[in-house]
């Protein structure tokens, strides 16, 4: 018999039971009893959970005695366990597995085989469904995919009150309730609190048992015909070009979107008797429980395809598609995804998006890039927080940590609120000092500048009172657009941005992207894949290969400025000859403008990125060339230490205060003496308060930041004494102590001067 001739057998016994005049204890019995016959097993459970412990609520074949008895924990036993993962149990010997508790009231010491599924509503356990066979046996697929679309039936049942006389006492919104904290990644640093709204909104299936078993096909059928129209039309859009490991997954999804098998089996659960949504769903049930026996990496990806894929399927068929920032925020929000693009989360209400925090995700990905710049904590890789929150849940994010609490005790929160309203005091302290310039205890000036790359990070530069901003990252236009983008919006953004900064400088990075920002719709045709992308194809090596994308950049920043002073980087410089070239496609572009009469900029100024360490060595080559050089010290250290900084075990393993990174830097400040030359350092070591000190004492007069970090900068900077530091950065230097972060910190609390 297949598992849907099984299933059907069932719920036909169950609409029988159901039409009885027998109170609902009665109707339990009658359905446990009906389970067991159907599948020739010798005894069938029903566990629900109730007062938050799983409770014997009937059966066949143990002992009738123990039901409304025994009750075990979520997490106790094979029951508990089933209910705590929401996973399904197969076993040939439960003895052996190492969660197998005796219940002696029970009566079951004479069973081996067992197999127990989920009784699910609403993405939570409620219960239990289990059998048990006195020969050791592992069940047939067939027969445990019968126990599945039962338990799915029984979830309606039970919550239209049909099965249990006391259906309140079921914790039907119980199986989150406890405080749970999950380790992840810190993508984006800092600290934030508010309610959990999943990315794509869960499919709520109120209706499992189906009316018309053929309505429900043809609502499958049309399901599926879009679902892979919509897949067919993204493999026709630009950003799928050629190469690329976007075109696999998407392979992937055609693979699976035309595959018969999937089909069939959806079909054979509305065969049982199912709802299209409820027979996606049971089919989905399946896949996870494979996914669970899967140890080849590959593999399981495919499988999270499916996985995704499902719910793509899931969503058409129900109709309820968009994601939740079509919906709109009404309270503070911490956004629950399995990955995120940049453009996605753009898409949200930046006054009520507080976090994120995503299943997967990494370092290098573009929505980070985008959330730093938003000001946004981003934690990523936290393993199971997508079967482990439910919307609505309390979450708070501590990417300072690495860490998210779901559904916080009081007095985690008591404690939470404290640590945030000690940072807003801070925040409070540093806003008063968004009009007072930064100068030293000995009367240097420090300029402290701030990073963007989007119009609305304009703001901050009155907010903060930044000197302006060091280092505007083009690329974030390109990033989270599906085609390349044209000279026209480019050059709106760039006026946009030069006039929210009034008369403050500005420096524009010309667009560093490929290798680890790869954009699908500029695929390299001498790299289509780089094996270390950090090190690869990208910046400007890419833009002087494209001679194109950098000249329609030259002109819309050349007509953005008219008028005004451009200030123009070019970033990943390895050589002089690098430099000349980009400049040379400038002062191209600003000859054709000029000789059509069109208003250009009145004064251009040039300089470049110092990521590579081999520039350091030709610097007084370069030198009499450039207005300005800028550090950029997140690639240089990956670079020095040949650490890829996306790699979650080398994250943290070099520091910024280590020998060799003050020692290269100093030399670099030291090359630029003597020159006309603006030295500033724009990554995130200039934003972090015992770093920005040890810059001060080795040359920096110019840092640009991220806009949360400008006010505290600039209260350090008001503390220091500028020569103190520098003779005792030069004597480091010299003579290193063992630890110099630790020697440093000693150095600044001695003279109260905050470093954390």
């Amino acid at each position: 018999m297949t598992a849907a001739a099984s299933a059907r057998q069932i719920l036909t016994r169950l609409h029988e039971i159901m039409a009885g005049r027998t109170h609902a204890q009665h109707k339990l019995d009658r359905v446990v009893e009906t389970i067991a016959e159907s599948l020739d097993s010798e005894v069938c459970s029903i566990y629900l959970l109730r007062e938050g412990a799983l409770e014997l609520y009937a059966t066949q074949g143990l002992n009738p005695e123990a039901v409304h008895v025994t009750r075990m924990a979520v997490g106790e036993g094979l029951t508990g366990t089933i209910a705590k993962n929401i996973e399904t149990l197969n076993l040939a010997e439960a003895k052996a597995h190492p969660d197998f508790l005796y219940r002696p009231e029970t009566g079951e010491e004479k069973f081996h085989s067992f197999a127990g599924v989920p009784i699910v509503y609403r993405e939570r356990a409620v219960g239990v469904l289990c059998v048990q066979h006195v020969e050791p046996r592992r069940y047939e697929e067939v027969e445990v995919e019968a126990l599945q679309t039962t338990a799915m039936i029984l979830s309606e049942l039970i919550a239209h009150k049909e099965l249990v006389d006391d259906v309140e006492a079921i914790d039907f919104g119980g199986a989150h309730t406890e405080t749970e904290v999950i380790d992840g990644l810190a993508l984006v640093k800092g600290l934030a609190s508010g309610r959990a709204v999943f990315h794509q909104p869960r499919v709520e299936i109120d209706q499992v048992v189906a009316e018309d078993t053929e309505a429900e096909r043809q609502r499958v059928y049309r399901a599926f015909d879009k679902m892979r129209e919509q897949i067919d039309a993204m493999a026709r859009e630009p950003e799928f070009g050629k190469g690329g490991e976007h075109v696999e997954v998407l392979e992937t999804y055609k693979m699976f979107a035309y595959d018969e098998g999937w089909s069939r089996r959806i079909n054979e659960a509305i065969d049982s008797g199912l709802t299209a949504e409820a027979a996606i769903e049971r089919v989905q049930q399946r896949t996870r429980m494979r996914m669970r026996e899967i140890d080849d990496p590959l593999l399981a990806d495919r499988m999270h395809d499916l996985e995704d894929l499902s719910n793509r399927l899931l969503r058409i068929v129900s109709g309820q598609l968009g994601t939740a920032a079509s919906q709109g925020l009404r309270r503070d929000s911490i956004l629950v995804a399995r990955n995120l693009g940049p453009a996605e989360l753009l898409e949200y209400d930046r006054r009520r998006l507080k976090g994120v925090v995503l299943e997967e995700g990494s370092l290098t990905a573009h929505v980070v890039i985008v959330a730093r710049a938003m000001g946004i904590p981003v934690l990523g890789r936290a393993m199971g927080i997508l079967s482990r929150v439910s919307e609505g849940d309390e979450i708070l994010i501590d990417a300072d940590k690495s860490r998210v609490t779901l559904r916080p005790s009081p007095a985690l929160m008591d404690a939470f609120e404290y640590r945030f309203a000690k940072n807003r005091e801070r925040q409070a302290t540093y806003a008063e000092l968004r009009d007072v310039e930064p100068f030293t205890r000995d009367g240097t000036r420090i300029a402290v500048m701030m990073n963007a790359g989007l119009r609305d990070d304009m703001s901050m530069l009155q907010l903060t009172g930044a000197d302006g901003v060091g280092l505007f990252r083009t690329e974030f236009q390109f990033l989270v657009s599906s085609t390349l983008p044209q000279r026209d919006r480019q050059t709106r953004l760039y006026r946009d941005v030069l006039e929210a900064a009034g008369d403050k400088p500005v420096v524009f990075r010309t667009v560093d992207i490929g290798g680890d920002k790869a954009v699908p719709y500029l695929n390299s045709q001498v790299a289509e894949r780089d094996e270390n992308p950090a090190m690869g194809w990208r910046a400007l090596r890419l833009s002087l290969e494209r001679e194109g994308l950098l000249k329609v950049q030259a002109r819309a920043l050349l007509e953005a400025a008219a008028g005004r002073t451009l200030s123009v980087m070019f970033p990943m410089v390895s050589e002089p000859w690098e430099f000349d070239a980009a400049k040379a496609m400038f002062e191209g572009q600003l000859e054709f403008l000029r000789d059509r009469r069109k208003l250009v900029p009145e004064t251009v100024e040039y300089g470049c990125m110092l990521e590579v360490p081999a520039l350091a060595e030709v610097l007084e080559q370069l030198l009499p060339r450039l207005s300005f050089i800028s550090v950029g010290t997140n690639d240089l250290t990956q670079f020095l230490f040949a650490a890829d900084r996306a790699n979650p075990k080398l994250a943290e393993r070099y520091d910024w205060l280590s020998l060799a990174i003050l020692r290269f830097l100093h030399r670099v400040s030291q090359a630029c003496v003597g020159y006309p030359v603006r030295l500033n350092v724009c990554g995130e070591m200039g934003g972090r308060r015992l770093e920005a000190l040890a810059l001060l004492g080795i040359g920096y007069r110019r840092l640009s930041i991220t806009p949360a970090a400008v006010g505290p900068i600039k209260e350090l900077v008001r503390k220091v004494d500028l020569g103190e530091i520098t003779r005792q950065m030069s004597q480091w230097l010299v003579t290193p102590p063992p630890d110099m972060r630790a020697a440093l910190k000693a150095w600044a609390d001695e003279r109260d001067i905050e470093t954390d």
